[in-house]
């Protein structure tokens, strides 16, 4: 018999192919284009087209990657990374501890530049009307890939009631932990944040 457990464990390459790597790399050129004129002119006042002439890129192909000028802001390649961390964990850990394991090592993996550019975008967030109306999208489209997760593992439904909690209460979590990084300059130590916030999590949340 194969250990299914073992078998689901064992990650499979995780390099992007050629084509993946080429849109990855585009939407990093439109996204720090966009920050780059965001900075020097604010957000409302810059327009897709600009960013797409700064990124070198046709407007069209900025709204095939970001259907609207918030998505370049909001979006990002962490959820699938983190979905494809916890099918790989192993199945009988529980949940709150495979998302743990999962974030912290994709916190400590961060580079400096990227650390700058979610710095960045909080800042952006929290200063422009339009990106906060939206982000509740983007943490609803997390919830529902992450309930979906979670539910493969548990052989449960993602409508089930206690994956439903399970995800509001660790989007509850992460979203405070990043929120005490920015409001108290602590980017650089993010992963010990969401540690501390997923640890709180997993003992009951004692006081």
């Amino acid at each position: 018999m194969i250990d299914m457990a073992s078998a689901h464990t064992t990650p499979a390459d995780p390099r992007p192919g050629l084509r993946e790597r080429k849109k990855i790399q585009t939407r990093q050129a439109i996204r720090r284009a966009a920050y780059r004129l965001f900075a020097d002119q604010g957000y409302d006042a810059t327009p897709v087209d600009r960013i797409a002439e700064a990124a070198d890129v046709s407007t069209s192909t900025v709204f095939r990657y970001f259907p609207t000028k918030e998505d370049i802001v909001l979006t990002d390649e962490y959820d699938e990374a983190m979905a494809a961390g916890i099918r790989d964990r192993p199945l009988d850990e529980p949940p709150v501890s495979s998302l743990r394991r999962v974030l912290i090592d994709m916190a400590r993996q961060l580079t400096d530049d990227e650390r700058a550019e979610m710095l960045t975008r909080l800042t952006l967030i929290r200063q422009v009307p339009a990106l906060r109306a939206r982000m509740g999208e983007g943490m609803a489209k997390t919830g529902t890939l992450l309930g979906e997760v979670l539910a493969e593992r548990s052989g449960r439904s993602p409508e089930d009631f206690e994956v439903r909690v399970l995800v509001g209460a660790v989007l509850g979590a992460l979203q405070e932990a990043v929120s005490h990084c920015f409001d108290h300059h602590r980017v650089d130590a993010m992963e010990d944040d969401i540690d501390r916030a997923l640890g709180m999590l997993a003992r009951g949340l004692p006081l």
